[in-house]
């Protein structure tokens, strides 16, 4: 699993598995994406697949552009792809039609390559935003952010995992005190906006499972957090965690990729 970005202005993830070598979502611009998988030592043009979480720009932003370059299928749900289709536009300003569209619904697993892939439904204000789990030969990873908060489904969904990437999105003091108009900041902290620090903080201590070789603090805010206190916040609740054992405790940056994770 590599993140090459994360956070408000791009998100991207690759995870492999076997022969098989999946994109959560591409939100970054094309000649980006591509520049970062080399950076990472990671050939394009094994590309298996995209896939999307919901339609916020910072998500799908360089989506058609790259797959028409990779020439590979984009997976999303039916609702997010019509939201997509309705408001998505090329660079002449024409409405955008996905080339190879596969569509799945959240909660019923399919499999692409040697990799078997989850969605299921979390809570954001988009119209059928999703995570997901991949399961490969024994390990399971689970993508979880932009959720408002932690319901007991996507709690189910993310357990046994031996790499977690979850959203610790913002500060609440920062977010606050910070920039954001006050209707943005309701946005932030509603149900379906993102998940702070401390509700992140709040799920490790009293429900995460302690099983992640690897936890990866996503989509971390650059006004409204700062890396070092999501950071101390998560270390906080894991040491009140009696089953944290083993976790190595990683933050996925904006501007560029985290090193490999590899099991």
């Amino acid at each position: 699993m590599t993140v090459l970005a994360s956070g408000s202005k791009g998100n991207c993830t690759l995870v492999s598995a076997g022969g098989t070598r999946l994109l959560v979502d591409a939100g970054l611009s094309c000649r980006e994406l591509l520049r970062r998988l080399a950076l990472c030592g990671e050939n394009a043009t094994g590309i298996d697949a995209i896939l999307i979480t919901h339609e916020h720009s910072d998500h799908v932003g360089g989506v058609n552009v790259l797959a028409k370059r990779l020439k590979v299928p984009v997976y999303m749900t039916a609702a997010t792809y019509e939201m997509y289709h309705r408001y998505a536009r090329d660079s002449a300003g024409n409405r955008i039609t996905l080339q190879r569209l596969e569509t799945f619904e959240a909660g019923r697993m399919f499999e692409i390559g040697d990799v078997t892939v989850t969605p299921f439904t979390i809570p954001h204000d988009a119209v059928d935003p999703v995570g997901f789990t991949f399961r490969s030969e024994g390990i399971k990873v689970g993508v979880c952010t932009d959720l408002g908060y932690m319901p007991a489904s996507v709690k189910h969904h993310i357990r046994g995992c031996q790499i977690l990437m979850i959203e610790s999105n913002h500060d609440l003091e920062m977010l606050r005190g910070g920039p954001y108009p006050w209707a943005v900041k309701q946005r932030v902290m509603s149900r379906v906006g993102h998940l702070s620090n401390d509700a992140l903080a709040d799920f490790l201590t009293t429900d995460y499972d302690g099983g992640a070789e690897h936890l990866i603090l996503a989509h971390l805010s650059e006004q409204n957090n700062h890396p070092e206190i999501a950071r101390m916040t998560a270390e906080r609740a894991l040491g009140e965690q009696q089953n944290f054992v083993r976790n190595q405790l990683m933050l996925a940056a904006q501007h560029e990729p985290l090193p490999a994770i590899r099991l």
